[in-house]
């Protein structure tokens, strides 16, 4: 089997509403997940993130921070039937959110919505993404972001591996 190798850019965009974060997140394939997609030719990653949220979401953003990388495999035809597998790197940022709707993403996703930040993460369907969301929780949380009189809602238990649940 032939193996492809693929490079995605994504975003978690997050605002301060009413002193509380909130996060968008996008229904895909009714499962909950960030916003991200290919990279381009002549497109850098920022950039890509920036569009795919954009496309995704509705959403106009601002890259503050870069929070990580993923990985995963997968198989998939291609047109004329042949299985690939795929090896594919997602790069990830924190955007800040600027301006925009969320009604009006592409129709590849099915609903936008912005949550609070815990709320979010913990319904992100992809355990890899919930770690960016960690990633992003630390970022927001830490005082190296300015974000005036806004607090992260914290409920539920500690587990070992991934915080608060």
């Amino acid at each position: 089997m032939r193996t492809v190798k693929e490079i995605s850019s994504g975003g978690v965009v997050y605002r301060n509403r009413q002193g509380v974060l909130e996060v968008a997140l996008i229904m895909a394939r009714r499962r909950w997940r960030l916003p991200k997609g290919q990279v381009e030719e002549g497109e850098g990653l920022e950039e890509t993130a920036l569009r795919e949220v954009r496309e995704e979401t509705g959403l106009e953003g601002k890259v503050v921070e870069k929070l990580g990388d993923i990985t995963y495999w997968y198989t998939n035809k291609t047109h004329d039937g042949e299985t690939i597998r795929i090896f594919k790197r997602v790069y990830f940022y924190l955007v800040r959110y600027l301006s925009g709707d969320t009604a009006r993403h592409d129709e590849e996703v099915e609903d936008v919505r912005w949550w609070p930040i815990e709320q979010a993460r913990k319904r992100l369907f992809y355990p890899t993404e919930r770690k960016m969301m960690l990633q992003a929780i630390a970022c927001l949380a830490d005082g190296r972001l300015k974000t005036p009189g806004a607090r992260i809602e914290r409920a539920g238990k500690r587990t070992r591996d991934e915080g608060v649940v």
